[in-house]
């Protein structure tokens, strides 16, 4: 294998060799969203996908940006740690989590995935490959590459902090009856000393909190990779135990719980996945196909069943958590909602593309299904309404699904002064699409 640096001048060579727009051309994608068609060219970074070297000394892990967390986890565990905050699914690449947003079950007392990011070296649209840290002359680039999902340029290494493991992670699952209550808990919670902390809202009065807490032993070990799904094991057990790499992984299986809309929650189809297909990569897969070819689209028409996908995460301050719950159970009805708590990790610390209150803690709603109509709506009607309520409550939505923002209104939320001035230092020629253009026009 060619070292690092070799691929990388190779990279910057042809990056350099065209003055076209370009974009990335690799083998996942977790953005939930169609894209327009381009006759752009491809920048090959598929094989940026190395992990480079696990301090465990030290707590941290030096990674290529393309690497999917499931060969990063794979590499750091046998070294008794993990990357601080690991995103739900096995194909998000670490450097897609970071130019992205990023966020799990730690996001409690690490934060989202860049706020553990020691140091970046980036690709620049203007093709320059710059060493951004917090405190050196790229500064900026650092904490302007959060949300900016490489407009600004592609992370093709980085150094990232690690958290000690432990063999097994022990779960209590605490049921709430009351939305207001159950958030309250939260709050406590998450100025504790435990490993994990995340919840699901199932129907009205149905609310659970998961608490996970690393150990050396366990009287058992739980298996939700084939036959058992996880999510439903929340109601049926109060305590657990799995594997710290099952703990990992355990949404991975049934991508939470979206395996049901390719039947593979069906007891007589189950099998016929068989293991190695149930893995949210093998869903987003069918999910693309499903997409290129309608074939839901067709039946729904023929029933006379008008859809809306609403695949979105947000965040809101967690005093008006219960306030956003509400609207969304009663205008939405989406069910069930994962839930997690996000602190940040570093109060000093300002990612201007992804405007948070440093000081405040969120909460972090994560829905992902399609709402089912008899009557035709306009485009985005359901999804405008979630734009519209979480603005209202101070909260803030990712962008790597659906978004309809007016071009000012987009702006206003992600600042479109510091995005313009970082444009205009690391892209001037525009070789990297705008981050509107991208994320509301599709382009």
């Amino acid at each position: 294998m060619l070292s690092y640096e070799d691929r990388r001048d190779t990279l910057i060579s042809r990056f350099n060799g065209t003055t076209d727009t370009v974009r990335l051309g690799k083998d996942t994608s977790n953005l939930f969203r169609d894209r327009s068609q381009t006759r752009q060219p491809l920048l090959n970074v598929r094989s940026f996908n190395h992990v480079l070297n696990v301090d465990r000394d030290h707590r941290w892990v030096e990674v290529e940006g393309m690497t999917p967390y499931a060969d990063l986890v794979a590499a750091t565990l046998p070294h008794d740690c993990m990357p601080c905050v690991v995103p739900e699914l096995k194909s998000i690449t670490i450097g897609g989590a970071v130019s992205g947003v990023g966020i799990e079950s730690t996001s409690f007392k690490y934060g989202l995935v860049h706020e553990t990011v020691l140091e970046m070296e980036v690709l620049t649209g203007n093709g320059d490959l710059v060493i951004c840290t917090p405190n050196n002359e790229h500064r900026d680039l650092f904490f302007g590459i959060p949300n900016s999902y490489g407009t600004l340029g592609y992370v093709l290494k980085l150094k990232a902090s690690t958290v000690k493991t432990k063999p097994f992670v022990r779960l209590e699952h605490i049921k709430h009856t009351d939305a207001k209550a159950y958030f309250e808990h939260i709050q406590i919670l998450s100025t504790q000393d435990i490993s994990f902390l995340d919840g699901v809202m199932f129907e009205p009065g149905n609310y659970y909190i998961s608490i996970g807490n690393f150990t050396d032993d366990a009287p058992y070990q739980s298996d939700y990779t084939y036959n058992y799904m996880y999510y439903q094991s929340i109601r049926e057990k109060e305590v657990d135990y799995l594997t710290t790499r099952d703990y990992i992984w355990r949404w991975d299986t049934d991508w939470f719980w979206c395996s049901k809309n390719v039947g593979a929650q069906n007891p007589l189809l189950r099998p016929l996945f068989g293991r190695k297909r149930l893995n949210s990569i093998f869903y987003t897969k069918v999910m693309r196909w499903n997409t290129k070819w309608g074939f839901t689209r067709y039946y729904n028409r023929f029933r006379g069943i008008h859809t809306e996908s609403v695949i979105q995460d947000i965040d809101v301050p967690i005093d008006r958590a219960h306030e956003f719950y509400e609207f969304f159970d009663e205008e939405i009805g989406i069910r069930p909602v994962w839930i997690c708590p996000v602190v940040a990790y570093n109060k000093s610390a300002e990612y201007p593309l992804f405007p948070m209150d440093q000081n405040e803690t969120y909460v972090n709603f994560g829905f992902w299904d399609v709402v089912r109509d008899k009557e035709a709506r306009l485009t985005g009607f359901y999804n405008k309404k979630v734009e519209d309520i979480v603005e209202k409550l101070g909260g803030i939505k990712s962008l790597y699904s659906d978004v309809y923002y007016s071009r000012d209104k987009f702006w206003q939320i992600y600042n479109q002064e510091a995005y313009q001035t970082l444009k205009r230092k690391y892209d001037p020629n525009k070789r990297l699409k705008d981050l509107y253009d991208k994320c509301v026009l599709r382009n």
